[in-house]
C-alpha cells in the first residue's frame, strides 16, 4: 500500500472530527476521515475518484 505524505482536507467540512481527507500518491488516490487519518485509508484511481465527484455534483441538491 502507497504511504500519503500530504492529505487535503476536503473544502465542505464542517468545523467537527468528520472530515474527508483527499491524498494522491503513483497514481493512486486515497481517502480517510479525519477521525482517524492515520487508520484506515479507502483507496481507488484517479478515473473512479474524478466520476464519483462529478456524479455527487450533478446529483446535488440546491435548498
Amino acid at each position: 500500500m502507497p504511504t500519503y505524505d500530504h492529505w487535503q482536507k476536503s473544502s465542505y467540512c464542517a468545523q467537527g472530527d468528520s472530515c474527508l481527507h483527499v491524498a494522491t500518491r503513483d497514481s493512486t488516490v486515497g481517502l480517510t476521515e479525519s477521525g482517524d487519518p492515520t487508520g484506515a485509508i479507502l483507496q481507488t484511481t484517479p478515473a473512479a475518484w474524478a466520476a464519483l465527484v462529478r456524479a455527487v455534483k450533478e446529483n446535488r441538491v440546491h435548498a
